[in-house]
C-alpha cells in the first residue's frame, strides 16, 4: 500500500470539512478467469480525518450484488489506520457481511484507533459475472476530494453508453485504443478502449436544504450503461433499445401491456352505471373516485414487479402500478382513451431522454384527454383530487406509452392554483388587557390537500392543540369551524376564534400582526448552492389583517412597506403593505411563487428574499400609544 500522505490538519478549500479524500482511484477492466470473462473492479482510497465529527467516515461498506445462482466476490481487502508512524490494520475477523436488499449485500468494517489527523487507507477488488454492473464512478461525495481518478479498459466486444452528470468539469478526459489487449480462447485477440477520467479539488456535495429534486441529477459522476455485447460467435445482444423496441416489448409484457387489456373483467365487476352515465368528464371523475375508494395503496410502486390488476382489484389492495392500471382499464372501458405514463419520483432522478434507460423509471400514472384537455391521474392517494399528482410524482416529465401509435415524452405541469390565504381581524380589550379576533384560513390546491390530511389524521382536539402550538405567547383558540359549504376536495375553509392574554400593557401597545407565519425560518441558508431550487408547484401566500385601534390610542409606528420582484419576468413577487384607515390598521402580505423551478444562479436572490420575508414575519410591529 502507498505511504500515508502529508500531515494536513485542515482543508483550505473547505473550512467546514470534517474529513477529506486525499486520493481515490478506481480501475475497471475485463479478465478471463477459469475460461470465463469477468468484470474486475479495483478501488484504492485515502481519507484524512480533520475533526471528530468525521469519525463516521471510518466505517466502510463495500456493496456487492448476488442472485440465486451467482454472486460478485470481494477480495484483496486491506485497510489501515495511519496515526503518524503508527499503523493499525483491520483484521479479517473484524469484517462482516450485512444484508442491504434482497439482491445486495455488503462487506462492512470500521477502522481502528481513529483520531483527529488519522489517515484511513483501504483497497479492495470485486470480481463480477454481471457486465451490467460496470456502473461508473462518482467523483463527488458528502466530503471534499483532492483528487479522484477513474480508469477503464474495455474490450471492443463490450459497448457502453456513458454520460457525465453534474456541473463540474473533468480535468482529465482521455480515450485511446490499445491493439490486441484482450484474449479469449475461441475468439482471439480484441482491441481495447482505454479510458481515464479525473478531477481535482472536488467540492463536497451536500443537499441539506429543502426544495430540491434528487441529488442524482446534480452530483458529478460518470455513468455507464451497457449498449451491446458481441459474443465469440459474432452474434450481438443489444441492451440499449430504441423506444420502438420498448413499445413493442411493453405491449406484450405480462406485467405491463397485458395488464392494460382487462376491460372485460372490470366491466363485469363494477356497476354498469359507472361506465355509461354522464358526460366524459363526469364518468372520468366518478371512475377516479371509485378507484380511490376501492383500493388501499400498499406503499409500493411496483412498475416492473408482478403486476396483477385482477388480483389487486379483488383484494382491494395494490401497488401504484396496479391501482393506476385498473384506473386505465376502467377509463378505456368507459370510452375515455387513456394511456400508461412512466415517470421517476422526485427522489429517483430525472429519466434520460437520449435513449431508453428503463431503470430510470419507478412510477406509473394514467394520462387521459377529455374535451381536448390533458389530465394526469394517480388514484393511489385518496386525498388527491382529479388531475392532481402526488408531490412525489412532480418530477418534470414522463413517457406516455401509447401502444397503438408510438410512445412520447410528456411534461408534467402541476396545478397552479395553490394558495394559502389568511384573513384576520383583531381588537383589544383595555379592561382585560387581552386581544381577541377571528382568523379565516383558506387553502386551495396542494395546500388544501395538506390541510385535509391534517384535519382527517388528528382528532379535532389534537388538531387544535397542534395549531395553538404554532403561536407564541398565551394564544388560545376559543372556537373552531370547518366551513363545509365552502370546502371541497380542492379547497378548505376554516374559521378560528382566538384570544391572546396580556397584550395591552401601559401606555404603549406592541403587537406583531403575523398571527400565522408561513415560514418560521429561512429554508435557504448555505453559502453556495450548486443545484436548482424546486418547489414542486407554484404557490401564493397571502395574509391580510385588520387591527382595530382601541379608544384613546393612536398609531405610533407601522412596519415598512416593501414591493420586490425577483426579475423582469416576475417569477417571484413579494409585497408587504401597511396603512391606517380611520380607526383601524390594515396590513397585507403577498408572496407569489409564480414558477416552481429556479436555476442555481438564482439562489442568492431567493435566499435574500426569504431572509427578508422571515424577518418581516418575525419582527413586524404595530406600535400604538395612548393619546396625550
Amino acid at each position: 500500500m502507498l505511504p500515508p500522505p502529508s500531515n494536513v490538519t485542515t482543508y483550505d478549500k473547505d473550512a467546514d470539512a470534517v474529513a477529506v479524500v486525499l486520493f481515490e482511484r478506481g480501475d475497471h477492466y475485463f479478465k478471463v478467469v477459469n475460461d470465463k470473462v469477468r468484470l474486475i473492479k479495483e478501488y484504492h482510497a485515502k481519507i484524512k480525518i480533520l475533526d471528530i465529527k468525521g469519525f463516521n467516515h471510518g466505517t466502510i461498506q463495500i456493496p456487492y450484488y448476488h442472485n440465486d445462482t451467482s454472486t460478485e466476490k470481494i477480495t484483496k481487502i486491506k485497510a489501515i489506520t495511519h496515526n503518524g508512524a503508527n499503523q493499525y490494520r483491520v483484521l479479517p475477523s473484524e469484517m462482516f457481511t450485512v444484508d442491504l436488499t434482497e439482491r445486495w449485500k455488503a462487506t462492512k468494517f470500521t477502522f481502528p484507533k481513529i483520531q483527529k489527523g488519522s489517515v484511513l487507507e483501504y483497497t479492495y477488488s470485486i470480481t463480477s459475472p454481471y457486465f451490467g454492473n460496470f456502473d461508473g464512478w462518482a467523483f463527488q461525495s458528502e466530503i471534499p476530494k483532492m483528487y479522484s481518478e477513474f480508469n477503464a479498459r474495455i474490450p471492443g466486444n463490450f459497448i457502453y453508453n456513458r454520460s457525465l452528470t453534474g456541473y463540474l468539469k473533468l480535468d482529465t478526459n482521455d480515450a485511446t485504443i490499445e491493439k490486441n489487449c484482450f484474449f479469449l480462447r475461441g475468439a482471439g485477440d480484441a482491441d481495447c478502449e482505454i479510458l481515464k477520467y479525473a478531477m481535482k479539488d472536488i467540492p463536497a456535495f451536500k443537499m441539506d436544504e429543502e426544495y430540491a429534486l434528487s441529488e442524482k441529477n446534480y452530483i458529478a459522476q460518470i455513468e455507464f450503461e451497457m449498449s451491446e455485447m458481441i459474443g465469440v460467435d459474432g452474434t450481438s445482444d443489444k441492451y440499449t433499445k430504441s423506444w420502438k423496441d420498448v413499445d413493442r416489448e411493453f405491449r406484450s409484457d405480462k406485467d405491463i401491456g397485458r395488464q392494460l387489456t382487462k376491460k372485460s373483467f372490470f366491466e363485469k365487476n363494477v356497476p354498469t352505471s359507472l361506465l355509461v352515465e354522464g358526460d366524459a368528464m363526469g364518468r372520468a371523475k366518478n371512475i377516479y373516485q371509485f378507484v380511490q375508494n376501492h383500493f388501499t395503496w400498499n406503499e409500493e410502486y411496483g412498475v416492473y414487479n408482478d403486476n396483477r390488476v385482477k388480483q389487486a382489484f379483488e383484494q382491494k389492495k395494490g401497488t401504484t402500478a396496479e391501482i393506476n392500471m385498473s384506473l386505465i382499464n376502467l377509463l378505456n372501458a368507459a370510452g375515455i382513451p387513456t394511456h400508461l405514463m412512466l415517470l421517476a419520483t422526485r427522489k429517483r432522478g430525472l429519466p434520460k431522454k437520449v435513449h431508453p434507460v428503463m431503470n430510470d423509471f419507478n412510477y406509473t400514472v394514467a394520462k387521459t384527454t377529455i374535451d381536448g384537455q390533458d389530465y394526469l391521474l394517480d388514484a393511489s392517494d385518496k386525498y388527491h383530487p382529479f388531475g392532481y399528482l402526488p408531490f412525489r410524482a412532480l418530477n418534470h416529465y414522463g413517457r406516455v406509452m401509447d401502444f397503438k401509435n408510438e410512445s412520447y415524452w410528456y411534461d408534467i405541469k402541476p396545478n397552479t392554483k395553490n394558495k394559502y390565504q389568511v384573513r384576520a381581524n383583531v381588537k383589544f380589550d383595555l379592561e382585560s388587557q387581552n386581544a381577541t379576533g377571528i382568523l379565516d384560513v383558506f387553502t386551495t390546491g396542494y395546500k388544501a390537500i395538506q390541510k385535509r390530511k391534517q384535519i382527517n389524521y388528528y382528532s379535532e382536539e389534537a388538531y387544535l392543540d397542534k395549531i395553538e402550538g404554532q403561536f407564541e405567547g398565551e394564544f388560545a383558540i376559543t372556537s373552531y369551524e370547518l366551513n363545509k359549504e365552502r370546502s371541497n376536495e380542492e379547497k378548505v375553509a376554516e374559521r378560528f376564534a382566538f384570544e391572546i392574554e396580556e397584550v395591552v400593557q401601559g401606555d404603549l401597545l406592541y403587537f406583531n400582526p403575523f398571527l400565522i407565519r408561513f415560514f418560521d425560518e429561512n429554508p435557504f441558508k448555505v453559502k453556495e448552492r450548486t443545484y436548482p431550487i424546486d418547489f414542486g408547484y407554484p404557490a401564493t401566500y397571502r395574509y391580510q389583517v385588520g387591527i382595530q385601534i382601541p379608544e384613546g390610542f393612536e398609531v405610533k409606528e407601522l412596519p415598512e412597506k416593501k414591493a420586490i420582484a425577483l426579475d423582469e419576468s416576475r417569477r417571484v413577487t413579494y409585497r408587504f403593505f401597511s396603512d391606517q384607515k380611520q380607526n383601524s390598521v390594515l396590513l397585507s402580505f403577498d408572496l407569489s411563487l409564480n414558477s416552481s423551478h429556479f436555476k442555481a444562479e438564482n439562489y442568492e436572490m431567493i435566499k435574500d428574499l426569504f431572509k427578508q420575508i422571515v424577518n418581516d414575519q418575525k419582527n413586524a410591529l404595530v406600535v400604538l400609544q395612548r393619546k396625550p
